[in-house]
């Protein structure tokens, strides 16, 4: 071992390189603005398709959150999972449900997500913001 600089270790994990920090950074705002085919580019090239921010949001919620339904499709065409919750127990149909997006809400169903995961879960927030055509979707 030569002498010690003072500074931070070194790490080979790629997680830790800056470069592919700025690189999950774009895609996740690319989802957030509903870039669907660069995302779906993005993921094509290998970007993970349930890629998550440090507090768990994935590709997909980031785009059901704000109201992408083209690009939550594409997502869920490529393997994102439908009910994957964030750190804080959310799943992406509740945060459509929360948003107040129909659209997305369809498109999760259809994949397969449920309503009922999840805290609070999609039922019990479109309860809570009294989105009865939302509830009519959930078949409650």
């Amino acid at each position: 071992m030569t002498g010690s600089t003072g500074s931070a270790p070194e790490s080979d994990e790629p997680a830790h390189d800056p470069e592919v920090l700025q690189l999950a950074a774009k895609v996740f705002d690319l989802a957030r603005q509903g870039d669907t085919d660069t995302v779906a580019a993005y993921v094509d090239a290998g970007v993970p398709a349930n890629l998550s921010t440090d507090k768990g949001d994935t590709l997909l919620m980031l785009a059901a959150y704000h109201g992408h339904a083209d690009t939550v499709r594409a997502l869920l065409a490529r393997g994102a999972d439908a009910s994957r919750a964030n750190d804080r127990g959310q799943t992406p149909i509740a945060g459509a449900t929360f948003k107040g997006e129909a659209g997305v809400v369809r498109v999760l169903l259809e994949a397969g997500a449920d309503p009922a995961a999840g805290q609070p879960s999609a039922i019990d927030t479109a309860r809570m913001f009294a989105r009865t055509e939302l509830l009519e979707l959930f078949g409650v």
